[in-house]
């Protein structure tokens, strides 16, 4: 029978690296975040210490538990939460890293969880430095063939949906498909507004500050989302970086 000191330390170490994952989620804003993360890899590690060590008093002589069976449940059902973090918007689909990353600080528990120390902890060194590392190999080298989401919210104006395809199409920038959503009405100023979604081909050089700017300058227009993520005017800088 484990100690209650293993016991604790199992458990500390399930929440320090389920914690390293989801700060890194967290600080790109992701929805399953820091809590989550946590959360998940200590409930794994508990039901692992469950599975492995939760039945000796109670199986009969001769008798062999088989702590894999309870323990695979849980492989099963983080698929729900990891579900629940993917979030699916016109032309793309957001969510599918951290869903992953869920379901691996799961695996991350159980190995906590069983003592398998070097496993659990490797483990999580090779996500940090896939997230942290790959993300601008990826962006450089495949992103930017890839098609893109922009939203724009402005005022709804005769020749609005004009004036943005020609900014668009001055910068090369492809438009596979457009749709406009409902006006609703501005209640500070009364005004109609309504948000214009594109699914876009971008050139492999393009440059998102001269985009986010142009559009900006459009007459009207409140609001630019790019791949989902609102981009300020202040933040329309060279090297802005956004989660594509």
């Amino acid at each position: 029978m484990i100690d209650y000191l293993e016991i604790i330390i199992r458990l500390f170490l399930a929440i320090v690296l389920g914690g390293l994952i989801g700060f890194e989620r967290e600080s790109h804003n992701r929805p399953a975040g820091f809590r989550t993360h946590i959360l998940v890899c200590a409930g794994s590690a508990l039901i692992m210490l469950i599975s492995a060590y939760g039945f000796t008093d109670v199986v009969g002589e001769g008798l062999i538990a088989d702590p894999g069976r309870i323990a695979a449940g849980v492989v099963t059902g983080i698929g729900f939460i990891g579900a629940g973090t993917i979030l699916q918007q016109r032309g793309s689909i957001r969510g599918l890293t951290t869903a992953a990353t869920i379901w691996v600080v799961s695996g991350v528990g159980l190995a906590v969880g069983i003592g398998f120390y070097t496993g659990a902890i490797a483990t999580t060194l090779f996500v940090l430095g896939s997230l942290l590392t790959l993300r601008r190999f990826e962006r450089k080298y495949f992103s930017k063939r890839r098609l893109k989401s922009l939203m724009v919210k402005a005022v709804d104006r005769p020749g609005l949906l004009g004036r943005i395809a020609a900014t668009l199409g001055e910068m090369s920038i492809n438009i596979r498909k457009s749709n406009l959503g409902d006006p609703e009405e501005e209640a500070n100023t009364g005004n109609e507004l309504i948000d214009v979604e594109f699914l876009v081909e971008t050139p492999v050089e393009l440059n998102l500050k001269s985009l986010f700017n142009r559009l900006y300058c459009l007459d009207g227009v409140i609001e630019v989302q790019w791949q989902g993520e609102s981009i300020n005017r202040k933040d329309c800088m060279p090297d802005y970086e956004l989660d594509v």
